[in-house]
């Protein structure tokens, strides 16, 4: 059976796009029911995130084939889905399932959470039926390989986001974060994606605050935090141990003077700040406040393009293993595919062999020599065997086919065979 991925991701769908491809949970064991039956399809996975939608399949089917059901299915034009449908098959399928594994084809640079993505719908195509052998060896395969990487590299040990990096930093200042107050000034994505690391690395107590109230409530309410206003950050600062800052304000909203009565009230606790706006949010001359660790969006991103260049030199040691175990997949394919040609190789040996031996039983109890009995058997055994081969040789050589000569004399040794 072939293996081939047909997909779309960040890269070549806009999000526009992706939105109607995509596969909802409630919906994708009945699409893949619908395409192993609508296409004879033995085998399929899908898998839906939201920077990727891919098809992975395993059986014979035309391409064109594939791509009129998605279309059909997500109800898209001809001309949407051309723009930007991909398709890999064989070495090139196998490969690219490896890579999405372990991160590699993401649009952050070996970020983990594709994997847990993969084997949930790994772990749905199996319940709905549509996983047979060759599928399931090779996502098993790919699992172990991610695995693999993420030991034997360091594609995912360094930060490649300001939001991871400023955590990452906290980390370095303070043992344990669930200890910690939290500050986010502001509510966008970056701050988002901020409170999410943080709590996630175990920081408990957060306070949000924002121009628009009714925004940081959306967000303090993930975390079962506290929603306040930029106005009330001077009466809440000197709780916050890690304060995080991304607005759009055209002035600073956090300025020296207030930051000293916050370290005063904190008894000089150590309080570290992260500012991730611009134009700034925090005055620079925080920065010169004894117990104050006070670092800008271009000290963060220094940061961040070092250990860019750590996972991209991880990612190719990465790919070296993929390479490894790409070749390892295709080893098993063909010794899969050669199992049924070895299996009727043998069962016609042995129907020969069975109708050979009863000629044989008859006529030893005929009486005849058991010598002669067993002098004819292995001729006759011998010839009826070799009968086909010994013609389609024949033919090869008038053929002029060399290469079926060679892969004869390969398969049974016979250089050796003459040579000894």
């Amino acid at each position: 059976m072939t293996v081939s991925v047909f997909g779309i991701n960040h890269v070549s769908a806009p999000v526009a796009v992706r939105e109607r491809l995509a596969f909802g949970p409630d919906i994708v064991v009945p699409a893949l029911q619908d395409l192993t039956r609508d296409l004879a399809m033995p085998e399929a996975v899908i898998l839906s995130t939201c920077n990727r939608v891919e098809l992975y399949l395993a059986g014979d089917h035309p391409q064109q084939a594939v791509a009129a059901w998605l279309q059909k299915n997500r109800h898209v034009s001809a001309d949407d889905l051309q723009r930007c449908l991909y398709v890999y098959q064989e070495n090139d399928a196998i490969r690219h399932l490896m890579r999405v594994a372990c991160g590699l084809d993401s649009m952050v640079l070996g970020e983990p959470q594709i994997l847990g993505q993969l084997k949930d719908a790994f772990a749905t195509a199996q319940n709905a039926g549509t996983v047979g052998f060759e599928l399931s060896k090779l996502f098993q395969q790919s699992f172990t390989v991610a695995k693999q990487v993420r030991t034997d590299t360091a594609i995912g040990q360094s930060a490649v986001s300001v939001a991871f990096a400023a955590v990452q930093l906290a980390k370095r200042i303070f043992t344990d974060l669930a200890d910690t107050t939290s500050l986010f000034i502001g509510a966008g994505e970056t701050i988002q994606l901020a409170a999410q690391h943080l709590t996630q690395q175990g920081a408990r107590d957060i306070i949000v605050a924002n121009r628009t109230v009714a925004r940081a409530e959306e967000l303090a309410c993930l975390y079962q935090g506290e929603a306040i206003s930029l106005s009330e950050i001077p009466d809440v600062l000197h709780r916050a141990d890690i304060v995080i800052s991304s607005t759009a304000s055209p002035l600073p909203i956090i300025g020296k003077g207030v930051v000293e009565r916050a370290i005063k009230a904190r008894r000089h606790k150590p309080m570290f700040m992260v500012d991730l706006a611009v134009p700034r949010d925090i005055e620079a001359e925080v920065a010169q406040l004894d117990d104050i660790f006070l670092y800008s969006v271009d000290d963060l991103n220094g940061v961040v393009q070092e250990n860019l260049k750590s996972r991209q030199e991880a990612a190719r040691e990465a790919e070296r293993i993929i390479a490894d175990q790409v070749e390892q997949f295709l080893a098993w394919q063909r010794e899969r595919r050669a199992a049924s040609t070895i299996k009727d190789l043998r069962e016609q040996w042995r129907a020969l062999q069975d109708a050979e031996l009863q000629w044989a039983l008859q006529k030893l109890a005929a009486g005849e020599s058991a010598e002669d009995v067993l002098r004819q058997f292995s001729h006759r055994l011998g010839n009826k065997f070799l009968h086909a081969p010994t013609e389609r040789l024949r033919s090869a050589a008038s053929n002029g086919e060399q290469h079926t000569l060679e892969s004869v004399r390969s398969v049974f040794d016979l250089d050796r065979s003459t040579e000894s």
